[in-house]
């Protein structure tokens, strides 16, 4: 089937079912892209050919006798912080190199259990700490819409791969907009979900009461279907939440007549690519058009100080979880060092790049004596000021609006300030600071270049979300848009 590679999920599953093509026919039609196309991408740190024929064909026999979920059959990609059993999860660091998981994250898991086959681990920023895919220590993730451009991060393998015709979906996780920023400036569909709503079990832990797994997709019925397979209660999880999870297919045609959007001022000014709030700002009219009503000046100040906040709380999280890594029960080892003491500082100096130690020490600082109430406290009561400030605007409106990034991909190895660089995720950080849903949608171009427009909700508010998406993604152009590799 001709452009098979740029179909939807949907589209994929109602032709396996339908018998139009196999399933061992698309797992190769993807194999043979990626071949032919990734090494100008960087998409993928390890391809699993042999695995994802097994699972094709195992989909087919299901598929012949009626068993056709909507995931049975159809490619993915997984990032590689997400583990799976049998083959390397890397979490694109020197210090898991040859690290193969026994054992399968839940989100593996649930994808295995629908049908999926798994083409193979994307490419990440290191332990997911960067904004564009530049920190791997193997190689960086190139933008498919321009590769001399950074995909985003820090899930830019994954929604490279998507746009690239590389996957039809993939899932990335979420720490500071790490789904949303890089399927921004990639030109796909991103869904943070609430925090707790998809099991954290089997994620390579960064900060974990912000890190969340989620989908990247071509489409937000797609997003749909793949938050259907992954969400639910896991006791393995101590964060999981206990909640019912619908059918987040159903209601997506319902339009967003009488939907209450408020538009978020207080990003859409300093700092903010006055084009990238231009081409935001005539999706929010796309939206009043379709029937939404809309408050074109909803402020949350407190807001602006998320960037500050998660800079804190990450580096602080990540230090605590990063001290597993100590040269003795996994990972990389320094085998040249003579004691315990030399063989940690050598495991921990070589084993992670410069952006893991740069944060792990901004964590270790801020929670030390002396320090913790002054940062690390702190930083925990303005999280509750922004909590309240989403709670108290969601009382006005249904859903918030913002850009999801402050300006189009920029040139790999042009941002080496690492300030400036985290100001990539002002738009992002403050929805997972507050645990909240989000979802970024392609909305336009700036200079041939995606744009994606962030919407969020409150707590569990995943179906308004996509319904709201779905209505403004059908009445527009962009998500049939691809880039010319």
């Amino acid at each position: 089937m001709a452009d098979a590679h740029y179909m939807s999920v949907r589209a994929m599953s109602d032709a396996l079912r339908a018998r139009e093509l196999s399933a061992v026919e698309l797992a190769d039609t993807h194999l043979r892209r990626i071949d032919a196309l990734d090494g100008s991408v960087g998409s993928y740190l390890a391809l699993t050919p042999d695995l994802a024929r097994e699972q094709a064909a195992a989909a087919d026999a299901a598929l012949a006798k009626g068993d056709g979920g909507p995931l049975r059959g159809v490619p993915m990609q997984l990032k590689d912080n997400l583990a799976t059993r049998g083959v390397t999860t890397t979490c694109a660091s020197r210090m898991l190199e040859d690290y193969v998981p026994p054992y399968d994250a839940a989100v593996t898991g649930a994808l295995a259990g629908a049908g999926a086959v798994l083409l193979g681990k994307g490419n990440m920023d290191e332990y997911a700490m960067g904004s564009s895919s530049e920190t791997s220590a193997f190689k960086p993730v190139h933008n498919p819409w321009d590769t001399e451009r950074v995909p985003g991060g820090s899930s830019g393998g994954p929604a490279a791969a998507v746009a690239a015709g590389l996957a039809p979906y993939a899932l990335g996780s979420d720490t500071g907009g790490s789904i949303r920023q890089p399927a921004a400036l990639c030109g796909v569909v991103g869904l943070k979900p609430t925090y707790g709503l998809v099991s954290r079990y089997g994620l390579i832990a960064f900060a974990s009461s912000l890190d969340q797994i989620g989908p990247l997709t071509r489409t937000v019925e797609d997003a749909a279907l793949v938050l259907n397979a992954i969400a639910g209660y896991d006791p393995r999880d101590s964060t999981s939440i206990e909640a019912a999870v619908p059918d987040y297919t159903q209601g997506l045609e319902d339009g967003v007549r009488g939907l209450r959007v408020g538009v978020v001022a207080d990003l859409f000014g300093e700092g903010i690519d006055p084009e990238v709030a231009r081409v935001t700002r005539e999706a929010v009219e796309q939206l009043e058009a379709l029937g939404a009503d809309v408050d074109w000046d909803v402020s949350l100040p407190t807001s602006r100080a998320a960037l500050a906040v998660y800079y804190v709380l990450a580096p602080s999280e990540c230090s605590a979880n990063l001290a597993r890594y100590d040269g003795v029960k996994y990972g990389y080892v320094d085998g040249e060092a003579s004691g315990l003491m030399a063989g940690l500082e050598a495991t921990r100096r070589d084993g992670f790049g410069i952006e893991v130690k740069r944060r792990i020490l901004m964590g270790t600082y801020a929670l030390s004596a002396g320090y913790y109430d002054a940062y690390y406290k702190k930083a925990q009561q303005v999280r509750t000021l922004i909590r309240r400030e989403f709670d108290a605007a969601f009382e006005r409106v249904d859903v918030l609006v913002t850009p999801t990034t402050p300006t189009v991909a920029f040139k790999l190895g042009a941002i080496v300030d690492p300030v400036v660089m985290h100001a990539n995720d002002v738009c992002t950080i403050p929805v997972n600071i507050a645990g909240l849903p989000g979802i970024s949608v392609p909305c336009g171009l700036v200079d041939g270049l995606p744009v994606g427009m962030q919407l969020i909700g409150p707590h569990l508010s995943e179906a308004t979300l996509l319904r709201a998406a779905h209505a403004y993604e059908q009445a527009t152009p962009w998500h049939d848009m691809h880039p010319a590799l």
